[in-house]
């Protein structure tokens, strides 16, 4: 599957690199929040410090919409999620939830992308073992499962409910389950 086409948008928190089609959206983007509007915050959503044209500058926070001043909301983070082309202005607790979310998506996003390699076998040494290749789809909507000599049906990222990934471990049928590079 090819990557989606893109196109170059300003919005009023900044430049961000969308898809054409909306249908193409990966599931794991995040929409910009509603700013809360200037006349309806007069301080601080942290501090609680008065907003004034001189000292304290009003900020939005580009992950949440809410209105901070420069020093509760001074930090800039790459924010991928909303498509942003430069870091942006976020509070410090959005901050600390942008950083985890990026190292996540960098390390285990990447690697579902790239594919990874896992065994599955029965309860018995003379069953047959097989080998599948688990690929997050290039538009991050499918998960898609290759062995040898077969093709899965993929799995809708958005259907899924949960994920555990496991190392050599045994399911109450006796599977095995090993994942390589999935953690």
């Amino acid at each position: 599957m090819a990557a989606p086409e893109k196109k170059l948008v300003r919005s009023k928190s900044g430049l961000r690199m969308v898809t054409v089609d909306d249908d193409e959206t990966s599931p794991f983007l995040l929409m910009e929040p509603p700013w809360v509007p200037d006349n309806e915050c007069d301080c601080c959503q942290s501090c609680r410090g008065k907003f004034d044209f001189l000292r304290r500058r009003k900020h939005h926070c580009r992950r949440c919409g809410r209105c901070f001043c420069d020093n509760c909301c001074k930090t800039k983070v790459a924010l991928p999620r909303m498509c942003f082309i430069d870091p942006v202005r976020h509070c410090a607790t959005c901050a600390d939830t942008t950083k985890k979310e990026n190292e996540f998506f960098d390390k285990h996003v990447k690697t579902l992308v790239n594919g990874g390699q896992f065994m599955l076998s029965g309860k018995d040494q003379s069953d047959i073992e097989s080998q599948f290749l688990c690929k997050l789809s290039s538009d991050h909507r499918f998960l898609n499962f290759e062995a040898e000599s077969d093709k899965y049906e993929s799995i809708q990222v958005s259907n899924l409910e949960s994920l555990q990934i496991m190392a050599n471990s045994r399911d109450d049928e006796g599977m095995s389950l090993t994942f390589y590079s999935l953690k």
